[in-house]
């Protein structure tokens, strides 16, 4: 049993020495990149004042936390919820692959194209 637990503290020791990696290196381009750009998501322009700042995040464009350019040119500030759906948008492209592999067709329906005619009929 005794090896049980030393597997056990070797593995907390290493996760804990990895949330605190994360933290400081999560702390140190959050505070330039809020020095940097003004507090607002680049996606849907929310704004963020110092009560609800702990919702915009920093993403790396490239996806690279390790890339942390002191010009700020790989970091974008988003909320939470674009930052997600940003991350959602990766995932499936690797996953899936890029859509930019298949050309696709521009749409060619038009569900306004007599609307005119038909706002005559209503009078």
């Amino acid at each position: 049993m005794a090896s049980v637990d030393t597997k056990s503290s070797k593995l907390d020791r290493v996760l804990a020495e990895q949330r605190e990696y994360i933290a400081k290196r999560e702390k140190s381009y959050r505070e330039q990149s809020l020095k940097l750009y003004p507090w607002v998501c680049g996606r849907c322009s929310r704004e963020f004042t110092r009560v609800n700042l702990r919702e915009l995040t920093v993403h790396h464009i490239d996806h690279d936390h390790d890339n942390n350019p002191s010009d700020g040119s790989n970091w974008e500030l988003l909320c939470l919820y674009c930052h997600d759906e940003e991350h959602t948008k990766f995932e499936n492209q690797v996953r899936y692959g890029s859509s930019n592999d298949s050309k696709h067709k521009p749409a060619t329906h038009n569900p306004f194209a007599d609307l005119k005619d038909k706002m005559k009929d209503k009078k």
